[in-house]
This record gives C-alpha cells, sequence and structure tokens, in this order.
C-alpha cells in the first residue's frame, strides 16, 4: 500500500530536510527525470528524488577525475552504506541527508534495493575501463546502469491492483531503462569519447567504419556515421515499443510519470535520427517548453491508453 499524503506530513524534520536535499538535487542535475517524477504524488516523488541523489553519487564517484583505485574505494564506501541502509541501520539523525532519505524510502516502499549494487557494479565497469564488443554486452552493461533503475522505481510506483500480466512489468520496466540509456549513449558519443570512454559495441562501429572514434566534431574518414546512428536508433525504437507495455499496467499519475520520463527521451531520439551529425557538434536536448507538453500528453493518459489498445489488437 502506498504511503498517504498525512504520512509524509507527519514526517520527523529531519527526514523531511533530508528529502528536501534530495529534490534539490534531483531538480537541479536531472531536468530530464525531474519532469517526470514531479507528477507523482508527494510520498512516491520523494521516494523517487531520494533514489535519484544515491544513483546521482554513485554516477559522479565514476564520472570524476579520482584515480582507479580511489574510485573503486569509494563505490565501496558507497556499497558500505547502502549496506547500512538495507540492514535498517541508518537513523534519523544521519549526517548523511541521502541516505536518512534512501532508508526512509525503503522502510516505505518495496524497494528492491539490490539494483543500486547493480549501478554500483556498472559503474565499477566504467572504472576499470571495460569496452563491449557486441550489443549482448552493451546490454549488461546498460541493464547496470539504467535497467536497475526501471526496477527500482517500480518498487516505489508498482503496477497497478488488478492490472492485467503484472508479472512482466519488472521485465518491462528494465528494457524501458535499457531504451532510456542507449539515447543517452548515442547523445553522449562525443562527451564521452572525450573522456576516453567508447560505449557503442565494437562490432557496429567497425560495421559502420567508425572504429577510429569521434575526437571532434566530424565523423571519421569515410565512414558511414549516419547508418551507425539510424542503425542505433532503430535498436532504441525497439527497446522502447517492448517497455512501453508497462504503462497500462500503472496507475494514471504513474503512468503519467514514466511516460513523460520516456516521451522526453524518445523526441531526443527524434531529434538524432533527423541530424545524425548534431550529436559530434554538442549537446542535444529539448526546450522547456516541449518537456512540458510532454509531461502533459503522459498526464492525460494518451500514452498508456494508445499502448493499452495495441496489446488489446496483440491478443486478439
Amino acid at each position: 500500500m502506498s504511503p498517504t499524503v498525512e504520512d509524509s506530513i507527519s514526517l520527523p524534520a529531519p527526514v523531511l530536510a533530508a528529502y528536501s536535499y534530495c529534490e534539490t538535487v534531483t531538480g537541479s542535475e536531472a531536468r530530464n527525470f525531474a519532469y517526470g517524477i514531479r507528477l507523482l504524488p508527494v510520498a512516491e516523488r520523494r521516494a523517487m528524488s531520494a533514489l535519484y541523489a544515491f544513483s546521482r553519487r554513485v554516477d559522479d564517484i565514476g564520472d570524476g577525475t579520482l584515480a582507479p583505485e580511489v574510485k573503486a574505494d569509494r563505490l565501496g564506501a558507497t556499497r558500505d552504506i547502502l549496506d547500512r541502509i538495507r540492514d535498517g541501520k541508518v537513523d534519523e539523525d544521519n549526517t548523511d541527508p541521502v541516505a536518512v532519505a534512501l532508508a526512509d524510502a525503503a522502510r516505505r516502499f518495496p524497494i528492491p534495493l539490490g539494483g543500486l549494487d547493480e549501478l554500483i557494479d556498472g559503474v565499477l565497469m566504467d572504472v576499470k575501463g571495460v569496452t563491449y564488443e557486441t550489443w549482448d554486452d552493451l546490454k549488461l552493461y546498460c541493464r547496470c546502469v539504467a535497467g536497475a533503475i526501471g526496477r527500482l522505481s517500480l518498487g516505489i510506483f508498482g503496477p497497478a491492483p488488478g492490472a492485467p500480466q503484472t508479472e512482466k512489468a519488472a521485465e518491462y520496466a528494465d528494457t524501458l531503462g535499457l531504451a532510456l540509456q542507449l539515447t543517452n549513449i548515442l547523445r553522449d558519443v562525443r562527451e564521452d569519447a572525450g573522456n576516453g570512454r567508447t560505449y557503442l559495441p565494437a562490432d557496429d562501429l567497425a560495421k559502420f567504419g567508425c572504429s577510429d572514434g569521434f575526437d571532434g566534431p566530424h565523423p571519421p574518414a569515410g565512414s558511414d556515421f549516419a547508418g551507425l546512428v539510424h542503425f542505433e536508433v532503430r535498436r532504441a525504437r525497439a527497446l522502447f515499443a517492448e517497455g512501453y507495455r508497462l504503462l497500462p499496467m500503472l496507475d494514471r499519475r504513474s503512468g503519467a510519470c514514466v511516460a513523460a520520463m520516456a516521451g522526453i527521451y524518445r523526441r531526443l531520439l527524434d531529434r538524432i535520427e533527423r541530424d545524425p551529425l548534431a550529436v559530434l557538434r554538442g549537446r542535444v536536448s529539448l526546450p522547456g517548453h516541449e518537456k512540458a507538453y510532454v509531461a502533459v500528453r503522459g498526464l492525460s493518459g494518451f500514452d498508456a491508453r494508445q499502448i493499452g489498445r495495441q496489446a488489446g489488437r496483440r491478443r486478439a
């Protein structure tokens, strides 16, 4: 059962302050994510902010400039915090607001905290400089850093009571996470290259003559960069189509949250498809008014109804 608004109002002051800190982090660091979760009820929104703030801490360690061995140590310390949360050993007067908020959220919702262990595992792959030969290899990474977040989120807003085929909800949430992560990889291909990272599978890069990498605003000489991007866009679209089957399983506001976040990334994918070279020139993003439109569309339930009708036709 979800917590009520009264439950959230009666939270102790240190816990409210911890949630407020996490919401500030989310609003300033994750604008796409924030557009979606603002559609949730208060308790769920706070819990999602706590989940984001902890995940952001893990990502920031991996993206920072520290030596790999120091990053590994800090990720280990972060895992220790997660273990303390799991064991109920983080009190409301703890000096770490993210730990306080996530511990409270975990008491209130059936959050599968093991997903955050997977996130740490995925970031450790970055720290170790793991590269990906095939899509199956990359999928493993994406499931750690994004699919796990989908499953964790499902623990907060869960399938609606009486929704059909809810046994597949976690699978669809995981797949939707993969779709979002692959979109991120396409959007950030030049930025990642500048940080010495290549996420796209080596066999895909070789197929389109892009094995030399991306170190400037122009693709490798003689490559079919547009062909590579369109190939990965089709893969991402297939993942979105599968993951969107989650929407009819959610209540109206939870479905609106997921539809808004996924809708923003689908529109990013549209922009990338129309102008593949844009990802080499700079960061592709959506203006605020377009994100707001996507959020309103999600709140209307249009996407969930559309997916539900498509699923009904497939069953027929």
